[in-house]
């Protein structure tokens, strides 16, 4: 019969289930914040780098031994203290390797442990280690009883719950860590300030953090850079909490006429090729305009990053841009919190300070208890020998004598009042002891040890010997590793400029083509001619392509652009690209933010928001009049200028005054002239009301200002047109449907442009198959309304007119 297993007794607890996990969660909570994410203000380490540190002692890796493999120092701290994941404890180490990551690095490393732009360290099997001399100075007195140790993860060894740290290494390296509902964030400083610092407290106990601040003039990071303005430092190290502004170093540089940007040094904890590539989408954006080209220089000598400025660049704008845009500015927030006593604490500057000056006032005094008791043994000792030595051949006789050790030990403590110890100690001196020589070394060692007992009861006995010792060390530490401060301070505060202050007001000439493009050129280039003169030419374009607009603006008036969709978009005169004469400019889509499908249907410069209206008509015979000042609040992405509904589009938006009068032409052939004060001005959000009465298959074309002094032309799909006096077009209310304007006729088709103009203007036709002509306004005689109208251009078969454009001449500047 097969035997019945005992049956395992099982205990169930009832637990209400939100008790449980409140418990179970704060658990958790404090395993992370005291066993993982926060350093102690004692020594500034967390767990895992000071189990890598303490390791690494133990197996003798110094900084003048020969490196190890890292991964024998990941196993070793795996296996006897850190019950974790081996990435985890390499790459503690390998940011105690990196110098780009702590201001003074605790490891020496040899391979490759990853860079500032970000790649990533060899795998451990093939780079190696060992301590830095530095962290030698942390651990330096471990052996002396100076700090407690506690049991590891199995109870199979010890390990310290923190080092001597003779170094003030959380003010000096900082420290960065999330834990549960809390993080830390304290910076670098430079260790030359940190210990006069901390020397200075030291002497004047009630110093004051703005008396502190004159001494340590604020963090330090280990790849430079600059910190704009004090007060936000002086404020975290009141209140342990702050956010500051760090800035790239940018030289100004001028080679062969080209100005260039180089950088050398970047925010602390920013990747240095994310960066670059950051730049170069940025550009390509247009969101940062004037770069020619960027360039990594770098090398083992140190960061070197160029951009390249275009010709005529203002360098200063193009700074602030970078500064605005990318992580060459950042906003470094501090959070002074660490671990005192186990319990998580923000700190102010003073407050860290006297925590590190109270962990090397017991360190101190530990280790000369340990070098008190060592001293009085080693005495005790002496004073045995001595006694022996002045009895020496009574002293043999009776060993002589003895049959055992113990028989011996016991004549020595009874016969010459002995202890215990000093006896052993006598029967094993060895007979070359017994020389002259060697009796006075001991009796010279018995006097040196007297003295040591006597400075070390002194330190014991006064603080502030102690508080000496202290000073003393940090005076070494500072010969030893202080150095130069890597960060710059500026007293301003971060200054968050507009471009427009930089850009000084003057005339400037805009030229915008036919097929979008615009140019910026400085008034200057057009030198003043006699009449009769041939001017300049202000632009290049493609062979298709002309300049349709051209009008001054300062360089701090807008231009207002109007799309297709209703959209508004601002640009100020000066973001247009100012280039030479012959070039031909860029494609404005290029310098806005435009919507798919969306295109200009018109633009306006503007002066002074506060003058007249803006008036807008569409596809479907819809306008609306609003006021200038509705628009003065640009807004990145454009605002919606008018509420457009079934499938309609804006075609055109004119500059009124108030009471100028308005034609709107039709595809089918009819114009409506109203006065604008038909129209109520309304907010941008409106939709408008009806401008002219359509029939079927009818759609708006244009909307010209109706100016007596001018014709009116009109343009047919079929190549024909005329000229027409404007003010043959008679006056009527606004929603009517109009008078004709043209015949269109089977011959004719249908109108596809209208234009006002007068004698000396030249016009530009553009057929569906890409053929353009020429034909100066003065040759097209003025007819009536009501008639078919003039061969225009001459099409071939299957072709079709599909644009007509007003050319502006070439030395029209006004």
């Amino acid at each position: 019969m097969e035997k019945s297993k005992p049956k395992i007794q099982e205990k169930i607890v009832d637990r209400v289930i939100e008790e449980e996990m409140k418990q179970s969660y704060l658990d958790y909570s404090m395993s992370v914040i005291i066993g993982r994410a926060l350093p102690d203000v004692r020594d500034g380490l967390k767990p895992v780098h000071r189990r890598i540190l303490y390791a690494m002692n133990d197996m003798g890796m110094f900084h003048n031994k020969p490196f190890k493999k890292s991964a024998r120092i990941v196993g070793e701290c795996l296996g006897k203290y850190h019950p974790h994941g081996d990435t985890a404890v390499y790459d503690s180490m390998v940011r105690m390797t990196q110098d780009f990551s702590l201001r003074y690095p605790l490891v020496q490393g040899q391979g490759n442990f990853g860079s500032i732009d970000g790649d990533r360290p060899a795998a451990m099997r093939y780079t190696e280690s060992r301590l830095n001399k530095i962290s030698e100075e942390m651990i330096k007195d471990i052996d002396k009883q100076t700090v407690k140790f506690v049991p590891n993860f199995d109870n199979s060894l010890k390990e310290p719950s923190v080092l001597p740290s003779k170094i003030p290494n959380l003010l000096i390296n900082g420290s960065s860590g999330i834990a549960v509902g809390m993080a830390t964030n304290i910076p670098p400083h430079n260790m030359t300030e940190v210990c006069e610092s901390i020397i200075t407290t030291i002497n004047n106990p009630k110093i004051t953090i703005d008396e502190l601040f004159q001494i340590l003039k604020g963090p330090d990071f280990p790849t430079g850079g600059i910190i704009c303005g004090k007060n936000q430092i002086i404020q975290a190290y009141k209140t342990g909490r702050g956010k500051i502004i760090v800035r790239s170093k940018i030289e100004v540089t001028e080679k062969k006429g080209k100005t260039a940007l180089i950088i050398k040094e970047i925010p602390y904890m920013v990747n240095k090729a994310e960066t670059i590539k950051e730049i170069a989408r940025l550009v390509n954006d247009k969101k940062i305009r004037n770069i020619s080209d960027i360039r990594d220089e770098s090398d083992r000598e140190g960061m070197r990053i160029v951009i390249e400025l275009t010709k005529n660049a203002n360098s200063k704008i193009v700074i602030n841009q970078l500064f605005r845009h990318t992580r060459l500015q950042v906003t470094f927030g501090i959070i002074m919190l660490a671990l005192v006593n186990n319990e998580p604490k923000i700190l102010n500057l003073k407050q860290l300070i006297q925590e590190y000056i109270k962990h090397r006032q017991t360190i101190v005094r530990k280790r000369t208890e340990f070098d008190l008791k060592k001293a009085q043994e080693r005495q005790h000792i002496l004073s045995g020998l001595i006694i022996a030595l002045n009895n020496i051949d009574s002293i043999i006789k009776s060993i002589k004598a003895s049959k055992t050790v113990e028989e011996a030990k016991k004549v020595l403590i009874s016969n010459y009042k002995l202890t215990e110890i000093q006896a052993k100690a006598v029967l094993e001196m060895r007979l070359q002891k017994l020389s002259s020589l060697e009796q006075q070394k001991i009796k010279q060692e018995y006097e040196e040890l007297t003295k040591l007992i006597e400075k070390l009861n002194k330190i014991l006995a006064d603080e502030n010997e102690i508080l000496k010792i202290i000073k003393q060390e940090l005076e070494e530490i500072k010969q030893n590793y202080g150095d130069k401060r890597r960060t710059s301070i500026v007293k301003e505060e971060y200054e968050s400029f507009e471009e427009e202050e930089l850009i000084k007001p003057e005339d400037n000439i805009i030229t915008i083509s036919h097929t979008g493009y615009i140019k910026r050129l400085a008034v200057n280039l057009y030198k003043q001619q006699k009449r009769g003169g041939k001017g300049v030419r202000a632009a290049s374009t493609k062979e298709e392509d002309f300049i349709e607009e051209i009008f001054v603006a300062n360089t701090h008036d807008y231009i207002l652009f109007f799309t297709n969709k209703g959209k508004l978009h601002w640009l100020k005169v000066y973001q247009v690209p100012e280039t030479g004469k012959q070039a031909k400019g860029s494609s404005i889509s290029n310098l806005l933010h435009l919507g798919d499908d969306e295109k200009i249907s018109a633009f306006v410069p503007v002066k002074d928001f506060n003058q007249g209206y803006l008036m807008m008509a569409t596809k479907k015979a819809i306008v609306k009049k609003t006021g200038l000042k509705e628009f003065s609040k640009p807004r990145k992405g454009g605002i919606m200028a008018v509420n457009l509904k079934n499938d309609d589009e804006l075609i055109n938006v004119i500059h009124t005054s108030g009471n100028d009068q308005i034609i709107l032409a039709t595809k089918n052939g009819q114009a409506i002239r109203f006065k604008e004060t038909d129209i109520r001005p309304t907010g941008r959000q409106a939709a408008g009301v009806r401008g002219a009465r359509l029939k079927e298959n009818d759609e708006i074309i244009d909307m010209v200002k109706a100016d007596d002094t001018k014709t009116l032309l009109t343009v047919t799909e079929n190549g024909y047109g005329k000229r027409t006096y404007v003010k043959d077009y008679r006056l009527i209310s606004r929603g009517g449907s109009g008078v004709r304007n043209i015949i269109c006729s089977e011959r004719n088709g249908k109108v596809v442009a209208v234009k006002s103009i007068t004698d000396n203007d030249d016009l530009m036709f553009i057929s569906k198959n890409g053929i353009t002509i020429r034909t100066p306004a003065k040759d097209l005689r003025i007819i009536g309304r009501n008639t078919q109208g003039l061969r225009l251009m001459k099409l071939s078969e299957g072709d079709k007119v599909v644009a007509a454009a007003k050319i502006v001449k070439e030395n029209n500047t006004k």
